[in-house]
């Protein structure tokens, strides 16, 4: 099992940090569209709803290239965590206050027929991610990355 633990971290890397470029790449573009996904869920003022419409899709796609290419993996893995708890947070209170929104998390966003709403699958889907996260903080040592863990670095002090 210790063998495959680097495999499965590569696998985590890839779909969460696919998830959060795919999903970062989709707004960035079109900053009016992401500030009013973030508008949508009533939570923050207006201004500072637009500000973390036009930030975050950025911080998305930072953290999907860092683990994608293995970089930075255990900072990366808690935004990637951190964020999709944030996003279940957000989700839950839409849901719980009755609004009809899309999360705006691949694009659009906003309000849309109360049949549209997917808040279920939506919060299962941010909890696998999350946890994808947990993992790799766990165990950040993966197959193909970039960074190397500094328990596998030998110096000559160590009899080599």
């Amino acid at each position: 099992m210790k063998k495959a633990l680097p495999w499965i971290g590569l696998l985590a890397r890839l779909i969460l940090g696919g998830v959060l470029l795919v999903a970062g790449y989709l707004k960035a573009f079109t900053p009016d569209k992401s500030m009013m996904a973030v508008r949508a869920y009533e939570i923050l003022p207006i201004w500072l709803a637009n500000v973390l419409g036009i930030i975050l899709p950025w911080l998305e796609i930072g953290a999907g290239l860092l683990l994608i290419i293995g970089v930075g993996i255990r900072y990366a893995a808690i935004f990637g965590s951190a964020i999709m708890v944030l996003f279940i947070i957000a989700i839950a209170q839409a849901w719980a206050r009755g609004l009809s929104i899309d999360c705006g998390c691949f694009g659009g966003g906003g309000t849309v027929d109360p049949s549209k709403t997917r808040y279920l699958e939506e919060i299962l889907r941010d909890t696998g991610l999350a946890l994808l996260g947990l993992y790799l903080l766990r165990y950040p040592v993966t197959k193909f990355a970039l960074e190397k863990n500094r328990s596998q670095i030998r110096t000559p002090s160590q009899g080599e």
